[in-house]
């Protein structure tokens, strides 16, 4: 049996983090989906960025929304939502099969707009309205002016991946939003069925302490964090609060692993993928990961939910000087930033692209 197969049995949902024209009319979305098990998908900025600048497959429709008198962001969210829209219905059967659990993609409102509340959830309501698809999440950063945009967005009926998370103590506050959210439907008679994930990041803990730490220390951060935040979410689950919610008709916001690509070229290029297999949640995964992990990925059973060891390393961590809560704030902060940086490098592709064609 595949390794992507075997994971996908153990009840973890394998996504890419990746999108172009050319996977999708190439039927390379398809032969992950028949091939690796993936049942989801999702995109930001440089994606996009990459795919748009690096291939001629956007050049005949970027003429044609360059001339309809589309500029910039307008024009990416046009092309993003037709993307999206096809790798959706790809992803219809098994969204339908699961009951609405599984197969989503995700689209990123603009990180322009992560301190901005107000502006979050115009924009987010917007875009899922005009992609008009069930199986569609809009990414909305948990920071702390994201947080109310999330509760208002879940609150509207709008889908939610909630990005840039770092720490358990993130997953529970964007937990808490949601909650919120699906609170006030619940007052109101709506249906709390509105679906969300929680995206923790691994990858970037390591990638910030590598040369900080003492060698029995490296790579191990990420794992550590993510075993916490799956301990903590479990138990969120067994709460008074969430049994309540449930009873009605509320469904988990699951838990996602993001950022599982190994940045240390030492590091095994399945390590996340493999000490993070936990039923009932997601890891979305770059094609090259993925790749790896179907070609000679091993599994040793699921993630305690206990937590295991994560407390212990995360003391060791500590002890040698590494404050995790001060990290976890400066690699949210980074990771907006960056965001930012991603999103402008993106629409300077596309004005420069659509000048060069129109």
């Amino acid at each position: 049996m595949k390794p992507t197969k075997a994971l996908h049995d153990l009840g973890q949902s394998l996504w890419i983090d990746d999108i172009t024209r050319d996977m999708l009319d190439s039927g390379t979305l398809k032969t992950y989906i028949d091939e690796y098990s993936v049942t989801g998908l999702t995109s930001n900025p440089t994606i996009f960025d990459n795919a748009i600048s690096k291939s001629d497959s956007y050049d005949a429709e970027v003429k044609r929304l360059f001339k309809a008198g589309y500029t910039s962001e307008a024009l990416f969210f046009e092309l993003a939502l037709q993307d999206l829209s096809r790798a959706a219905d790809m992803f219809l059967p098994v969204h339908e099969r699961t009951a609405s659990v599984d197969g989503y993609v995700s689209l990123e409102v603009s990180p322009l707009l992560a301190y901005d509340t107000k502006a979050t959830v115009a924009s987010a309501k917007a875009l899922f309205e005009r992609a008009h698809r069930p199986n569609l999440f809009i990414k909305i950063p948990g920071t702390k002016e994201g947080l109310p945009a999330i509760e208002e967005a879940i609150y509207s009926g709008v889908s939610v991946n909630v990005t840039l998370l770092f720490s358990s103590q993130h997953c529970l506050d964007a937990a808490d939003a949601y909650m919120k959210g699906l609170e006030r439907r619940v007052a109101e008679g709506l249906s709390p069925d509105v679906r969300s994930v929680a995206s923790v990041f691994v990858s970037r803990w390591d990638k910030a302490v590598i040369e900080k730490v003492p060698a029995e220390l490296k790579d191990k951060l990420g794992i550590a964090v993510s075993k916490q935040a799956y301990r903590d979410y479990r138990s969120l689950l067994e709460s008074d609060r969430w049994q309540r919610l449930e009873g009605m008709g509320a469904r988990p916001q699951r838990l996602l692993f993001a950022s599982t690509s190994t940045k240390d070229p030492a590091a095994p290029d399945t390590l996340y993928v493999e000490a993070l297999a936990a039923p009932n949640t997601v890891n979305t995964m770059p094609d090259k990961t993925l790749l790896a992990f179907g070609d000679h990925g091993k599994l040793s059973g699921a993630l305690s939910p206990d937590g295991g060891d994560c407390e212990d390393m995360l003391a060791a961590f500590e002890k040698a000087g590494i404050s995790i809560s001060a990290l976890a704030a400066q690699l949210q902060k980074e990771g907006a930033a960056s965001f930012v940086k991603s999103w402008e490098d993106l629409l300077q592709s596309i004005e420069t692209k659509s000048k060069a064609l129109g």
